[in-house]
């Protein structure tokens, strides 16, 4: 019998994506406090800007994951697919989520594609581990 013992670059890219993971949605939700008691402090905003952070955070923890795999090929082909996979999301967001849950426009897009922006900012500090 044989262990299945996780590798040395699977245990890498795990710590990668959990440390990743911790720190966009300590970011984000920092950003979505500051939106929330700023910016759109409505209800329907603030339910607007927390809809949407989550959303980031899914995506973001998934594009990340996939970028680490693919990057250890081919990095440029790795966040490649993460930039795809964004603005795929911010698409189907703008033409059919908003609308699906009756949601305000503007802060729904905006604190969508702010998350996402921050949140891109500190992927290479975790890539490179």
């Amino acid at each position: 019998m044989t262990s299945a013992a996780p590798s040395a670059a699977s245990r890498n890219i795990g710590t990668a994506v959990a440390r990743f993971i911790v720190a966009q949605g300590v970011l984000i939700a920092l950003l979505a406090y500051v939106m929330r008691a700023f910016v759109w402090t409505d209800a329907a905003g603030s339910h607007a800007v927390m809809v949407s952070a989550w959303l980031a955070f899914f995506v973001q923890a998934l594009t990340f994951a996939i970028c680490k795999l693919v990057a250890q090929q081919n990095l440029m082909a790795g966040w490649g697919i993460g930039v795809l996979l964004r603005f795929a999301t911010v698409g189907v967001w703008a033409f059919l989520g908003i609308k699906a849950l009756s949601l305000p426009q503007t802060p729904a897009l905006i604190s969508l594609v702010t998350f996402f922006f921050v949140s891109t900012l500190i992927e290479p500090f975790f890539l490179n581990n």
